[in-house]
């Protein structure tokens, strides 16, 4: 019993979430203005001209137009539309691209292609899809790289959009417009095999893909291609201007976004495979890729092969085969139809689209000359009546050119004026703000309130008044400062010229050094000298070594000889020129 075909009934109303909207802000997949446009309440897609309808989750896959051309060639050869590709096999072809652009040195290789993949209908006994009716598989004799695609994509089906696909010159190189009524037939190009030279000619390609994958501690994997091209923020998936091997770094022209965040790209790189939370994220490629700071050896060898696009394709490599497998009839006028079909697949849509714009544009013209026609007429009138209108109006222009002229000059006087008092009063309290603040940081230095004897109630004028008085008291605490230091700073600094300003000669009684203590010392150090000499013109008899061995002396019999020393203290300061003060002196060794 065959399977049933969901049709039409796949499709219902876009489900397209804010948190998708963002991501596909972050990617820079909407940087360009109209290059994605979201449906509004449609249940089947109705892409606007121009449009192709698309998934989310082949976006993050690595899906952007314009298309990249060897995508257009596997739809054509194929016969198949974007609509009708699974999530995984978008990546499956992302992540072809990248391996030959980045690690094997070439464009995307049709005969390599075919050497690894083949497609199969995404299906059931009991069901037949249309949305992602096709997969991309790798074929059982080749030894391909684990990618760890997940089981199933969870609601894709129910993300779809449409992206901006811009008509190339040609039609027959477009992309087929969307058609969701066209059904999925398995075609001989599903199962296509590399012809014997095109097996030779990349073989050396196949030996350097086992190399990649088994060369030990530089193992290469799926998982890593995939994180490196969602790294570097280019769509492999998009037409470039240059190959991946080429690539720039942050200024490559390519790149749609920034760099994403660790956390992000860790989670869209789980998010497209089957990773969990526990399995590790690949920072970096254990196999260098090619790029413009590791350039292609100069003896690199160039292969361009290209899915046959259109004009150059292979009709009966597109022939349509039965489920069993049997080939279509062959007869000529067949062929020929078949050719023609798969031509044009799906662009009766696009015909009917420019059918309706074209009526539309006929009824639009026509309605157009019947108001021109009208508006002849009333233009003539009109001119008519203007004449006698302007007429009227000059007189009245020229009575009311003085009034007018007059209230403008008034106007703009009024408005000078206003913008001038708002500007002085705004000038005010920015000089009032700043008054009050040097008063009340004088205020915090001093630890002093004063008041104004005859305030004006004006707080400016008051402002002003506090800020004299201020200046005042800090002129009169200054010049007392400096008559003080001044009178100090020939005894401090006996060998040193006194400065000019009084900053720098408050600067001088601020060092690190206590000065009290330093004078303190050498005034010990002159009486210890004079001492000496008054005792020595004694001559009495003294042994200096010995008093100057003294131990440290006890503080009781430190008084009582102080005390002993005192009745001839003043004949010896009178001896040596000092006059004593009235105060009792005190005397105690100096630590």
């Amino acid at each position: 019993m065959a399977a049933a075909d969901l049709g039409n009934a796949e499709w219902e109303r876009s489900k397209v979430s804010n948190q998708d909207v963002n991501l596909l802000k972050r990617l820079g997949l909407m940087k360009k203005e109209n290059a994605i446009r979201f449906p509004s309440e449609e249940s089947y897609p109705n892409p606007p001209m121009e449009y192709r309808v698309s998934f989310v989750d082949h976006l993050i896959r690595g899906l952007s137009a314009p298309i990249h051309d060897f995508l257009r060639g596997l739809l054509f050869v194929y016969g198949i539309q974007l609509h009708q590709l699974t999530p995984n096999s978008i990546l499956h072809v992302s992540i072809f691209i990248t391996l030959c652009e980045c690690f094997l040195g070439v464009t995307p290789n049709w005969a390599l292609w075919k050497r690894l993949f083949c497609l199969r209908r995404n299906g059931s006994h009991n069901t037949t899809y249309n949305i992602g009716g096709v997969v991309i598989c790798v074929r059982n004799d080749v030894d391909y790289f684990d990618v760890k695609f997940p089981d199933s994509v969870q609601g894709w089906r129910r993300r779809w959009l449409y992206i901006h696909e811009e008509d190339a010159n040609s039609v027959e190189h477009n992309i087929v417009p969307f058609d969701g009524n066209a059904k999925i037939q398995r075609r001989h190009s599903w199962d296509a095999e590399a012809s014997e030279e095109e097996r030779k000619a990349t073989e050396a390609l196949m030996t350097r893909i086992r190399e990649l994958q088994n060369t030990r501690g530089k193992e290469l994997s799926g998982v890593q291609i995939i994180a490196y091209f969602l790294r570097i923020r280019v769509q492999p998936l998009q037409a470039r201007k240059n190959p991946l091997w080429t690539y720039a770094g942050e200024n490559d022209a390519n790149r749609l976004s920034k760099d994403l965040a660790v956390k992000d790209l860790e989670k869209l790189v789980r998010r497209i495979t089957s990773l969990n939370k526990k399995d590790p994220i690949p920072s970096s490629c254990r196999v260098k890729p090619y790029s413009s700071t590791n350039p292609l050896p100069k003896d690199h060898p160039s292969m361009d092969s290209l899915p046959p696009l259109p004009e150059g394709g292979d009709v009966d490599e597109r022939a349509i085969v039965t489920d069993d497998n049997q080939e279509a009839p062959s007869f000529p006028v067949i062929k020929d139809l078949l050719r023609i079909g798969a031509q044009f697949v799906g662009y009766r849509e696009y015909a009917s689209k420019a059918e309706e714009k074209l009526a539309e544009a006929n009824e639009r013209a026509n309605t157009l000359a019947q108001q021109l026609e009208q508006s002849e007429k009333a233009r003539k009138k009109a001119e008519s009546d203007a004449v006698d209108a302007r007429a009227e109006a000059d007189k009245a222009k020229a009575d009311a050119a003085g009034v007018e002229d007059l209230k403008k000059r008034l106007h703009t006087a009024e408005t000078s004026l206003s913008d001038h008092v708002a500007a002085q009063s705004a000038r005010e309290e920015v000089i009032l703000k700043r008054l009050t603040t040097q008063s009340r940081r004088f205020v915090a230095r001093t630890a002093q309130e004063f008041q104004l004897d005859e305030p004006v109630d004006d707080p400016l004028l008051d402002a002003l008044s506090f800020l004299e008085v201020h200046g005042s008291e800090a002129r009169e605490g200054i010049d007392q400062a400096k008559a003080g230091l001044s009178r100090l700073f020939p005894y401090f600094f006996p060998k040193k010229e006194e400065p000019a300003t009084f900053l720098n000669l408050a600067k001088c009684f601020n060092p690190s050094e206590d000065l009290g203590l330093k004078v303190r010392h050498e005034n010990m150090k002159v009486a210890v000298e004079n001492t000496v000499a008054l005792v020595a013109d004694s001559q009495q008899s003294i042994d200096w070594a010995k008093v100057g061995d003294t131990d440290q002396i006890e503080q009781s019999r430190w008084k009582s000889l102080i005390k002993a020393a005192k009745p001839n203290t003043k004949k010896i300061l009178a001896y040596i020129g000092i006059k004593p003060s009235s105060t009792p002196s005190t005397s105690k060794p100096e630590v």
